[in-house]
């Protein structure tokens, strides 16, 4: 028996709207038992206004709700199936309760969906492949244009054609590796030195494709996690006041006590579309206050973790040992990840850029003042400079492929080491079955990301990842 799953599919709480949807082959009988009024024949993608009751054909039926009965013929739907879309007031009870109606219905085989449960209805039919089901996740969890418009890209598709192209060509080389192995004495060329090298060198273009899908991997990651970056420097150099800047609110204390933050405080800010989570720290100084201490211990392993570390100098005062302490934590980093700012522009500059050169040659370096309007001026200079040092700076979404899911960045550098070996295999003069073994490891690694070769298991964790009626 065919079974029929529902859920609701809007958030929990208050709103001017929610959505209770079926998927299965009684989601016209569950139309019609629901609605008050007889629908007849219903024309599909037409929206039919009416109350809700649990039971059509009992005239004392409570009324539930009044709602918009939408009924959807498969296979030209989400999930491929016959649909039912009931738009109800967004109020909890309501909704709970016109659930409660379809899964009483009587309808045969009617079940509550299992998390993620229409969408895996979506791939198992053919309606999308396994990255276009991750990226509807993504969407969902999108917190900046540029996370979502990446999630938009993958859910369109873009991902997925990239790999099969990829596997496509090592498909071709698979066959051309079967050939030989079937038939060694065809043709000579085939077992010769130019066959092999002509399989290396298409092996490495195959390589090279899946690379270039890997160097997006860290721009993916930094989209979907956040720039990382931790504000160092001597007590009152302006770190609160900064994160305060780009945060937009008093997020922060601010005072001129020096070591007034004692622990890390870590939030997260949209700039532009670029996510940065912001981590203030303690003051970097001697100091015989315990709790201050601890505070700059765990400033110490913020900066080990750190994608950024903005180094915050007090312009107006010659570097003293304070700032020296400062700077010995970052003198080895690589100045790609380390941005100073010069703070304290309007009293006069005692510390210029050449200073800091000196001390971090290549390092990035803005002069600012972080008070009164400059604050605003400065946070637009810091995402600037965060965008062109993270290349986040003029991405377009729509002409490129960037990696967000590290299940698939995981699986395109297993396809890539796989590759590796057999090219390693071909040039060490192993039979050609053993390096045909290992390119095929990887074609079967890339059919993973689009689900032609995911297994069971790796199909229902991602799919547990989803909310409840998506």
């Amino acid at each position: 028996m065919a079974e029929t799953i529902t859920a609701i599919s809007t958030a929990p709480g208050e709103a001017g709207i929610g959505i209770v949807r079926i998927s299965g082959p009684a989601s016209l009988y569950i139309m019609k038992k629901l609605m008050a009024r007889d629908p007849g024949d219903p024309e599909p993608r037409h929206a039919y206004l009416s109350r809700v009751v649990y039971d059509s054909a009992d005239p004392g039926s409570d009324i539930i709700d009044q709602a918009i009965f939408i009924y959807m013929k498969g296979p030209n739907t989400y999930t491929g199936e016959d649909v039912l879309e009931i738009q109800a007031h967004g109020s909890n009870v309501a909704l709970r309760s016109i659930l409660r109606a379809v899964l009483e219905s009587g309808a045969d085989g009617i079940r509550m969906a299992e998390p993620g449960e229409f969408t895996k209805l979506a791939f198992l039919n053919g309606k999308m492949d396994l990255s276009q089901a991750e990226a509807v996740i993504d969407i969902i969890k999108a917190k900046t244009d540029l996370t979502l418009g990446i999630a938009e890209s993958q859910r369109e598709g873009r991902l997925g054609q990239t790999v099969r192209e990829i596997r496509t060509t090592l498909l071709d080389i698979l066959a051309q590796m079967a050939v030989s192995i079937d038939y060694p004495d065809e043709d000579e060329e085939n077992t010769g030195d130019n066959s092999a090298g002509s399989l290396i060198s298409e092996l490495r273009g195959v390589k090279s494709d899946i690379e270039e899908l890997l160097d997006t991997a860290r721009i993916g990651r930094i989209a979907r996690e956040g720039v990382r970056a931790v504000i160092i420097g001597k007590p009152n150099a302006g770190k609160s006041s900064l994160m305060n800047a780009i945060l937009g609110e008093g997020r922060v204390i601010v005072t001129d006590i020096p070591g007034t933050t004692r622990d890390t405080v870590e939030e997260t800010a949209n700039i532009n579309g670029i996510p940065i989570v912001l981590v203030d720290t303690a003051g970097l100084r001697e100091t015989e206050d315990k709790v201050e201490k601890i505070g700059i211990e765990r400033t110490e392993k913020a900066i080990a973790s750190a994608d950024l570390v903005i180094l915050m100098l007090d312009g107006s005062r010659d570097l003293d040992d304070e700032d020296d302490k400062a700077l010995g934590y970052i003198k080895d980093m690589n100045t790609e990840h380390l941005l100073v700012i010069i703070n304290k522009d309007d009293l006069g500059q005692t510390v210029n850029e050449e200073d800091v050169q000196d001390k971090l040659p290549g390092a990035t370096v803005i002069r600012t003042s972080l008070m009164g309007g400059g604050a605003v001026s400065a946070a637009h200079q810091v995402a600037e400079a965060v965008g062109r040092m993270h290349g986040l700076m003029n991405i377009d979404v729509k002409e490129m492929n960037i990696i967000t899911n590290e299940r698939h960045a995981g699986l395109l550098r297993r396809a890539a080491r796989n590759i590796d070996e057999s090219i390693g295999l071909l040039q060490s003069g192993e039979p050609l079955e053993v390096a045909e073994l290992s390119a095929h490891y990887a074609y079967d690694d890339l059919g993973s990301i689009i689900g032609e070769e995911a297994g069971e298991e790796v199909i229902d964790t991602v799919f547990s990842k989803f909310c409840l009626g998506k």
